[in-house]
């Protein structure tokens, strides 16, 4: 993971490099302001990246819960692992070849890790098995738990979603799951005073247990519903209940599976039903080694890394940057991965080899390391300060090989999918590319990360995280509107 064209770059001594990042302007005013009246905790610092000088610095070196901007880090990570059209495949092998339309054995699904495998792949793994002249599989659908191994639960929103779950991000982790490890069912009105259809994304039935009912109602009512995904010992389940307006044309939903890997198997299995394709066994989820003589029925390549880090930074897609983490920590092992936590701390080392080529002070011992154990930021626990960011984003800055990927990936406030950011100067709106980051539990936490394009065209990285106290939570508006009021003046500025 090396700066693949540092040849282009000046080197300059380290205590030049140092001495170049000490703050000039205090400034942050608004930050401080925040941080004396209501107690928050803060870190900010923005370098201008073509002399390295520190324009503007507060409690930089302080680490504090990072939520989303975690994925500064990890997006940096992956494209620095693999080729910007790096794809991940998935794979339905079998150990015998169908004779007149009948295949002995099991069909055995492994993915490489594909987080944006979805529906209409589905589909196209279905299709393939049924163009290979399978008609029945006299064995069991088999999906492979590797290269991942059976994952536990590492964050408290997914660990409660084991249980129930009524949103679409929370789902456990998976090498193989599909549309982000959810169910997606679309809820289609009948006539007034009967109930709606309830069908999957993917046009088959459902292939769990539907419970309750969702009503049709007429023109004087509302659209009011809700849906949850339960777990029963024995099986999963989609319970729901409420109103759709017969007018509406349908209502899509997601709901996080409690187990991806079979969740996804289920629904294969229902695609290849509708295609005239039996499968005699179960749907089961294996640790077993693939067996060597295994040979490929289909294939379906997910999208590009470079299409995943966009999506992962635009839409801060939590299921695509855990998937990710995961993914780059099998590369480097043999051994199935088991824990996000540990699959996470080449991120952190990360962190630490950006302060190094930017000069910045690096670890005083092990008590100092940034921590990361997620790329997501799901997990409270990670821990960045602004310097530890502005590093990784002067390193990508630098890599003129990865840099436009990874620089295309964040939002320009005028076209930033959220409302919320859209709202300031012009400057703000158009001069600032920018990821956020949110969390709620244990304490609020928002913060921003990006960069700055000076009048003149240069450039300028720039951090800024806002956390909560205990019990005192900081609205994002607040936090929001302080960091784009001393953004806005450093704009000025330059």
């Amino acid at each position: 993971m090396t700066n693949k064209d540092s040849s282009r770059w000046p080197i300059v001594p380290a205590l030049v490099l140092a001495l170049a990042s000490l703050p000039v302007h205090a400034a942050w005013d608004a930050l401080q302001t925040l941080q004396a009246q209501r107690g928050a905790r803060v870190t900010a610092v923005a370098v201008d990246l073509d002399t390295g000088k520190t324009l503007q610095s507060l409690n930089a070196q302080t680490r504090l819960s990072p939520a989303s901007l975690s994925k500064v880090v990890l997006a940096a990570a992956a494209l620095q692992t693999w080729p910007g059209d790096k794809t991940f495949a998935t794979k339905v092998l079998s150990m015998a070849t169908p004779v007149d339309g009948r295949l002995s054995g099991d069909l055995i699904v492994f993915s490489e890790g594909d987080a944006t495998l979805d529906h209409q792949a589905l589909w196209l793994l279905a299709a393939q098995i049924k163009r290979a002249g399978v008609g029945h599989v006299d064995g069991d659908l088999v999906v492979q738990a590797a290269p991942f191994g059976l994952l536990g639960c590492e964050t408290k929103d997914r660990c409660d979603a084991l249980a129930r779950s009524h949103t679409a991000y929370d789902a456990p982790l998976s090498a193989f799951g599909v549309d982000y490890g959810t169910w997606c069912v679309d809820v289609m009105p009948d006539a007034p005073g009967t109930p709606a259809q309830i069908q999957s994304c993917a046009a088959v039935d459902v292939p769990i247990p539907l419970e309750g009912t969702i009503q049709t109602r007429g023109t004087r009512s509302s659209t009011w519903l809700w849906l949850d995904r339960i777990t029963r010992p024995e099986t999963e389940a989609l319970v729901m209940g409420g109103s759709v307006h017969a007018a509406t044309d349908s209502v899509r939903l997601y709901r996080s599976m409690a187990d991806p890997a079979l969740g996804a198997g289920l629904l294969l299995r229902e695609m290849l039903g509708e295609l005239g394709v039996e499968v005699a066994g179960p749907v089961r989820v294996s640790t077993a080694a693939i067996p060597r003589a295994a040979r490929p029925l289909a294939v379906a390549h997910g999208l590009p890394l470079r299409e995943q880090v966009g999506r992962l930074l635009r839409y801060s897609n939590n299921y695509i940057s855990d998937v990710l983490t995961l993914a780059m920590a099998s590369e480097r092992t043999p051994e199935p991965v088991t824990t996000l936590a540990s699959a996470s701390r080449p991120l952190a080392d990360l962190v630490v080899r950006a302060r190094g080529s930017a000069g910045y002070p690096g670890p005083a011992g092990e008590d100092d390391r940034p921590l990361m154990f997620s790329g997501s930021g799901l997990t409270p626990e990670n821990r960045l300060s602004a310097l530890d960011l502005v590093a990784v984003l002067r390193q990508q800055y630098r890599d003129t090989e990865t840099f436009p990927w990874f620089y295309g990936g964040l939002v320009v406030p005028r076209q930033a999918p959220s409302r919320f950011l859209r709202t300031g100067s012009p400057a703000w709106k158009d001069r600032v590319a920018l990821k956020t980051g949110t969390l709620s539990e244990p304490h609020s936490v928002f913060g921003t990360a990006g960069y700055l394009r000076k009048r003149d065209g240069g450039w300028i990285a720039f951090v800024a995280l806002v956390n909560g106290q205990p019990r005192r939570g900081i609205p994002v508006s607040v936090s929001l509107a302080a960091i784009r009021k001393d953004v806005e003046k450093l704009l000025d500025r330059y």
